[in-house]
């Protein structure tokens, strides 16, 4: 498994992926920072979970915009800009609440640090497709990697941000989030030799390339079910460790849960599929069928936590499906505004799956509260077998992609 790692790492390839693993760092610290801070000043998780909900709403709005501008202008131009933004409108959120600003202040900072956050996961994906357009199979591998790492930063960020909110400062999370996110976003933006080409609109008439809408339409409902599974898993999660009397357990369920999505990725990242993208998307939305169902009627602490691990094997070959599958049906001048709609899915549906989870919770109990997570799975599947990909000239790179990877 190692040496198929090892075939897709050069010192470029490795120098962007490993700046881009810091640069996504944030997107795992700073709702959990905002939150910790925000009540710590306040007083009030109405008020903090709300200033964390208008970033994260702001981030999905603009992502797609953010994409199409990356696709035009270039992620060295782009990146530098966007992260300056973010860095200017994250420090004024966190002095607005240390020096007693009007609350609306800190609303509006936060929209300024949730739109402007670069989805630098989408760049690192499009920097690998570039590096390996020619080389399917090892440009699996490499979104494979990209999963892990994924699902790394969802390990680390949060226990990071929540350690130097308690231990040393109610901000020294959001400050460690500032850093990572401005000096890792530097240093992938400053790597233009492994950029993406820029494809700026041109001043003639020319058509742009379409959107692959039957597939890219789907795919974001796959992103926005998975969003919904997440965000309702972890305020379960959470209500279903508190009723058992064992609260603070609730953080390792969840790492539990990534660490099986972070084995699965990387088993999945090792082997060489006979079958497209497409075949394995479908099989992702049915194994999300099937790692949700059973979680509403786990009956205590002890067994949740193998029936998490096995739970979460089926997320990161969902997300590698995806993913592959939208590089493949993409052109090349929409690859990073595309990807992102599968992103920004994600984002979407985080917010209603936490929030319904919650009035389940309230009104019937907390392993209830996992057929939302039940409910989402089924959206996924739905959205997996919708997909389209239609033949014509737009999709040559489909095609091309697929015949190799069944040969190979």
């Amino acid at each position: 498994m190692l040496q198929t790692y090892r075939q897709i790492f050069t010192p470029a390839t490795a120098l962007f992926s490993l700046t881009g693993l810091v640069a996504r760092l944030p997107i795992s610290m700073v709702g959990l920072g905002i939150v910790l801070l925000a009540e710590h000043e306040t007083g009030s998780y109405g008020f903090a979970g709300s200033v964390s909900a208008v970033a994260l709403i702001a981030n999905a709005c603009f992502a797609i915009v953010q994409g199409r501008l990356l696709d035009r202008h270039g992620q060295g131009r782009v990146l530098p800009v966007a992260i300056t933004l973010w860095g200017i409108g994250l420090s004024l959120a966190m002095g607005s609440l240390a020096w007693d600003w009007p609350t609306w202040t800190t609303y509006a900072f936060a929209v300024v640090a949730g739109a402007s956050l670069p989805s630098v996961g989408t760049c690192v994906r499009a920097r690998w497709s570039r590096t390996l357009a020619d080389q399917p199979t090892r440009l699996h591998t490499a979104f494979s990697f990209e999963a892990v790492a994924d699902e790394t930063v969802f390990l680390v960020g949060p226990i990071t941000v929540t350690m130097l909110a308690t231990s040393v400062a109610p901000a020294a999370g959001l400050w460690a989030a500032l850093a990572a996110g401005l000096i890792g976003t530097y240093a992938f933006a400053a790597q233009r030799g492994t950029e993406p080409p820029a494809h700026p609109r041109e001043r003639t008439r020319t058509a742009r390339p379409p959107m692959p809408w039957a597939a890219i339409g789907p795919l974001a409902v796959v992103g926005t079910a998975l969003g919904i599974v997440f965000g309702a898993a972890e305020v379960a999660t959470v209500a279903f460790a508190d009723a058992e009397g064992h609260k603070a357990l609730s953080g390792v369920l969840l790492g539990i849960w990534a660490l099986g999505s972070l084995l699965a990725g990387a088993v999945s990242g090792a082997i060489t599929w006979r079958r497209g993208p497409l075949y394995r998307l479908r099989i992702g939305g049915i194994g999300m069928v099937v790692a949700t169902a059973p979680l509403f009627l786990v009956p205590n602490l002890a067994v949740m936590a193998p029936v998490l691990l096995l739970s979460g094997m089926a997320i990161s070959p969902t997300l590698i499906a995806g993913m592959s599958l939208a590089e493949q049906v993409l052109p090349p001048a929409r690859l990073t505004e595309g990807m992102a709609f599968f992103q920004t899915g994600l984002g979407v549906g985080l917010a209603p799956g936490a929030a319904v989870a919650g009035v389940v919770i309230d009104h019937v109990s907390a392993p209830a509260a996992y057929l939302v997570c039940l409910a989402g799975g089924l959206l996924c599947l739905t959205g997996a077998l919708l997909v389209r990909v239609a033949a014509g000239p737009d999709t040559v790179r489909s095609h091309e992609h697929t015949a190799a990877e069944h040969l190979a």
